[in-house]
């Protein structure tokens, strides 16, 4: 509801794009940008103080540390801590200030509590702002943008429409050489392309000479400041483009002022050796693609652009191939105008890219749900936080702070496997399992303190494992997980996809966050009352399903896996899912109401029916395998193959062992025959006619330097690079390589004949007896005498 007005006072709707704050002589300065209907608009709060908790206790005993601090004031409160002792606050004019107080007093033997929380984030954190965020104040307008000294800050549900730049540089496969700049921006007011270029001349449609490489980045950065974009996107957009346009505005001597009001990018290096940073641009948002599909749970075998593209689009770059470095220098001498296309046709390709898969809208959601920011991708435990905090001060209790040790809780149950080929293999999966457990069974942390006072009767408590007890009452996160539970069923009616997605990786999140050491909230029997009550489901559901006259040959955390043997068609068997499914959920509420008195909130879904099913044998024995299996699923149109933990789905495998496994296990599957196909693909690899099939892919997780007694074959194939005339990997890149008879080489500068024998026998023949050996047989059985040919 929209407020009233005072004189001179304006009011508007915004979603948040960057937050900051600074210390001053008067208190804290806070900063927030904001994207609004009305344009952006800068909100400047003065006057702030940084707050910290101490035990009532603790106040007391260093009172006289306290008062010899200038600017300190602390003020006794109703809140209390998790051992249930009344708090102080103690409140500072400087955020730097607080942390260096807290930090003195955490030597002298007490707990500051919540003192790393920065005033920012703790602003917004109070207010329960979250993404979306009425403002209501006095406005000046400054032009391109708006400005609101204090106004007041609420929480709103607000969606933005965003005008966005997708921008790309081509540059010198050396140094500091700046070709290109294209940028293609789209908004309410269409589509707008510019590629800026060294160079004088006309060189195409939307193309722009200039002079030098200073004055192309001086043109790039008038474009932005003029089209004022909320967002810049691209693909590896921080760490490659933006960082080498920082350091050639470093070189040059200009400022790479890509924010708002003329503001500058801040660095902050996420590693120790300095590959990767994270780029903050007050009043806009910098996203990159390859980041944001990862955090959204997009899986490719290359996060390459042109892999991408061709996989969502059905489309690619203008150029691909192991030389395109080379063929961009040539390019940029020879032919402008093919360079400037080539830059251009990636951006677009970016841009298409988020349009597909919804990016922003999951970005924003993902925002809206956490309170992080929208580029801030990781940050589970501060995610947790932004949700957990206020709800626990309105409680009337402050955070505790993070453990450095404790007993790490058991993994995901896995049960034993029986391997086989079967017929009929139904997947009964628990929905959302361990946030069900949480609501279940009132997990909870300042549920786990009220329950562990020794307070409560035995009756109010839930028990837990390692000895804990959870209060039936007055707990968190149980209610916080409903509401988001809601919020994700009606999502998924409104078909947003994009907020379904945030949602469910929030809610599946809150596990692995009690049971990380960097959680404050970390506690083993936190963790554990969900893992091993998890176990204790999956082994009783199994109980369960063999009373009823069923075959369990598998079960992972969450699911079990049901052979319905007497099954005589694919209706029989849908019917005994459904069956089992109505069963199970019924004997678990009863089970849980006779054990707990609790309702069960555990819902269990028949979820997959596989008409045809291999569960594999470890490699060399006869002991059935974990996480890996293959199945057939569907009729007709709708028939697929579905492989967990193979080679298929593995991208440190060849194309050639993924491909030959699926051809293999469909003909294995349909009953068709597969022991000439399997000889075809052996004599083809030794003849030489798969030799584009026969590259390995694997990402060099450290330096190359660091590889020094163990040296695998990608990184003996890396360090051939540079005298290949390849440009020298780093951390993170992937390389490509074949096995040839002088050892592992670059794919793309291989000198030595291929080892063929090395493809049959670790490609083709391993994926080949995975199946064969369930069936009584073998390659080598099948394929004898074809290899004498050879």
């Amino acid at each position: 509801m929209k407020p009233s007005l005072n004189p001179g006072s304006a009011y508007r709707e915004g979603f948040l794009l960057s937050r900051s704050w600074r210390d001053d002589s008067a208190g804290i300065v806070l900063e927030f940008w904001f994207a609004t209907a009305q344009g952006p608009v800068q909100v400047v709060i003065y006057g702030e103080r940084s707050v910290f908790f101490l035990a009532e206790s603790d106040a007391s005993r260093y009172q006289s540390v306290l008062a010899l601090q200038h600017g300190i004031s602390c003020k006794p409160l109703t809140l209390r801590d998790f051992s249930m002792s009344p708090v102080t606050a103690i409140y500072s004019q400087g955020y730097q200030q607080a942390r260096q107080l807290a930090d003195g007093l955490r030597q002298r033997g007490a707990e500051p509590l919540e003192a790393d929380i920065n005033p920012a984030d703790r602003y917004l954190m109070e207010r329960f702002i979250a993404g979306g965020a009425s403002l209501c104040g006095p406005i000046t307008d400054c032009g391109a943008y708006q400005r609101m000294v204090n106004p007041a800050l609420r929480s709103a549900a607000f969606r933005p429409a965003l005008k966005v730049v997708s921008f790309d540089i081509e540059t010198a496969m050396a140094g500091l050489q700046l070709y290109s700049i294209a940028v293609h921006a789209t908004g309410d007011d269409g589509e707008h392309r510019r590629v800026f270029i060294v160079g004088e001349g006309v060189f195409g449609d939307h193309v722009q000479g200039l002079p030098s490489q200073q004055e192309v980045l001086q043109a790039f950065l008038a474009f932005i400041a003029d089209y004022d974009p909320d967002v810049l996107i691209g693909w590896n957009v921080v760490n490659f483009d933006t960082w080498y346009l920082q350091r050639l505005a470093d070189q040059l001597g200009v400022p790479l002022n890509l924010g708002r009001a003329g503001s500058v990018v801040h660095w902050r290096e996420l590693d120790e050796d300095g590959q990767r940073r994270a780029a903050r641009i007050p009043g806009r948002v910098l996203l990159d693609g390859i980041e944001l599909l990862r955090a959204a749970f997009y899986r490719f075998d290359s996060f390459s652009l042109e892999a991408v593209a061709r996989s969502l689009l059905d489309e690619g770059k203008l150029l691909h191939g192991s030389d395109r470095g080379e063929e961009i220098g040539r390019l940029f001498r020879e032919d402008k105008a093919r360079l400037a296309a080539y830059n251009l046709r990636d951006c677009e390709l970016v841009s298409a890219i988020f349009a597909k898969t919804r990016l922003l809208d999951f970005a924003l959601a993902r925002s809206a749900m956490t309170g992080l920011n929208l580029d801030r991708l990781g940050g589970s435990v501060a995610s947790f936080d932004n949700l957990y905090l206020p709800r626990l001060h309105r409680k009337g209790f402050v955070a505790p702070n993070a453990r450095e040790s404790g007993v790490a809780s058991p993994g995901g149950f896995v049960l034993d496997s029986r391997p086989g080929i079967y017929d009929h293999v139904l997947v009964l999966d628990f929905k959302s399992l361990y946030p069900s457990i949480i609501r279940t069974f009132a997990i909870d942390p300042l549920g786990l303190a009220l329950g562990m006072t020794g307070e409560l009767e035995e009756s109010a408590t839930v028990p837990g494992f390692l000895g804990a007890h959870f209060a039936r009452e007055g707990h968190i996160l149980p209610a916080l997980i409903s509401q988001l539970w809601q919020q994700r069923d009606a999502a998924r009616e409104a078909d947003d996809s994009p907020l379904s997605q945030a949602i469910k990786i929030i809610m599946n999140s809150f596990y692995g966050v009690l049971g990380s050491p960097g959680c404050r909230f970390f506690d083993s029997r936190l963790a554990t009352a969900i893992t091993r009550r998890g176990h204790e489901i999956l082994l009783r559901t199994r109980e369960r399903i063999e009373s009823r006259g069923h075959q369990v040959i598998y079960g992972d955390t969450d699911s079990v896996f049901v052979w319905i043997e007497n099954a005589v068609c694919d209706a029989d068997a849908e019917r005994a899912g459904l069956a089992l499914q109505a069963d199970l959920n019924t004997w678990w509420q009863h089970q849980l109401q006779e054990a707990f008195g609790l309702e069960s909130l555990l819902e269990l879904q028949f979820e997959t029916h596989y008409r045809r099913f291999l569960m594999p044998t470890v490699r060399g024995s006869d002991k059935g395998s974990k996480k890996r299996y293959a199945g057939l699923v569907g009729t007709g149109a709708a028939e697929r193959l579905v492989f967990k933990g193979l080679e298929s789905v593995r991208t440190d495998w060849t194309r050639l062992a993924r491909e030959f496994q699926e051809t293999l296990y469909r003909r294995v599957f349909l009953a068709e025959p597969y022991e000439d196909y399997l000889c075809q693909v052996m004599g083809a690899v030794l003849a030489g006619e798969r030799d584009a099939d026969l590259v390995y892919r694997k990402r060099l997780r450290r330096r190359l330097d660091d590889y020094q007694r163990n040296v695998p074959p990608h990184v003996q194939a890396a360090r051939l690079y540079a005298e290949r005339g390849l440009p020298l990997p780093a951390r993170g890149d992937w390389i490509e390589y074949v096995v040839t008879v002088a050892g592992a080489e670059p794919a793309a500068a291989a000198h030595a004949p291929l080892d063929y024998p090395h493809y049959v026998e670790r490609q083709v023949q391993p994926v080949a007896d995975g199946i064969l050996g369930l069936l009584g047989t073998s390659f080598s059985a099948i394929t004898g005498r074809q290899i004498d040919l050879f």
